[in-house]
């Protein structure tokens, strides 16, 4: 397939737990300094939401993490975007935030986008793509998780300081995907070792700077470029791993795109309208 493809084709698949586990070890160490050099409280201040937010966070990194080994990453990474429409609906049922009607046709065209891959999986059986439903309800669930995280993140910041709020997820997942690592677990090899630092490097950063922007009021203004993520995946996908995706799939992630962004653009107006008023 190319001298992209080579360039993975080494390289051994290391389990979705597995890779957690490496993610949340360079984590908690970075967390771990940054939190002693900053003189704050282990633990945080808010238990109850901090629990929430780590037991959350870790459920849907790792099904998330699986769903990439099971579906073409622009798909399980499009799927994951339908995180802010669940903190959206989560935040309105434990927050009490309101949500604009207008906000609800999105959701429903968001979820009509999944609708629509779900469907080439039931009719393109001859697609060089293979997609199975299961997989693609676990990457809802995994979206729902992290709306479920992201909420808990809303929640606290009012209570905690970011680098805490980041520091639960491996301190909580550390000691669980350590005994689950006991059962399946591949030894890396050579590069494999940089990769998995290079990958809890920059999950590090991208959960800290999330966190920090989820605290402030401009947040929903700074969200809609995230979704650049999205066209990345695809690009990765078709130049490096060879994924030809047809027309529907193509299709389905646009309208998860259009979905999502345009609810939050519509947040980011009414928050400007309220402060205004």
């Amino acid at each position: 397939m190319g001298n992209e493809q080579n360039l993975f084709s080494g390289l051994q698949k290391i389990p979705a737990h597995e890779l957690v586990l490496s993610r949340s070890i360079v984590s908690f160490t970075i967390s771990f300094f940054i939190i002693k050099r900053k003189n704050l409280p282990l633990f945080g201040v808010n238990k109850k939401w901090l629990l929430i937010r780590g037991f959350a966070g870790m459920i849907a990194l790792t099904i998330f993490f699986e769903t990439i080994h099971q579906l073409p990453i622009a798909v399980a990474s499009t799927i994951q975007y339908l995180a802010p429409i669940f903190t959206m609906i989560f935040t309105l049922l434990l927050l009490g935030e309101k949500i604009l009607k207008l906000q609800w046709l999105f959701v429903v065209v968001a979820f009509f986008g999944v609708a629509l891959i779900g469907l080439n999986a039931l009719i393109l059986r001859s697609n060089p793509v293979k997609l199975d439903f299961f997989w693609l309800a676990l990457g809802i669930l995994s979206a729902a998780f992290s709306g479920i995280a992201y909420t808990a993140i809303v929640k606290l910041k009012a209570t905690d300081a970011p680098i805490n709020i980041v520091s639960y997820f491996p301190m909580l997942s550390i000691p669980i995907m350590t005994v689950w690592c006991f059962f399946d677990f591949v030894m890396p090899k050579g590069i494999e070792w940089f990769l998995l630092l290079v990958i809890g490097i920059f999950t590090q950063i991208a959960q800290v700077l999330l966190t920090k922007a989820l605290h402030q009021d401009s947040a929903s203004l700074i969200t809609p470029f995230q979704y650049l993520g999205s066209i990345y995946a695809m690009l990765m996908g078709y130049f490096v791993f060879d994924e030809r995706l047809n027309f529907l799939i193509v299709i389905g992630v646009g309208f998860i795109l259009v979905g999502v962004v345009a609810n939050t653009l519509i947040k980011a107006r009414q928050r400007k309208v309220d402060k205004i008023s």
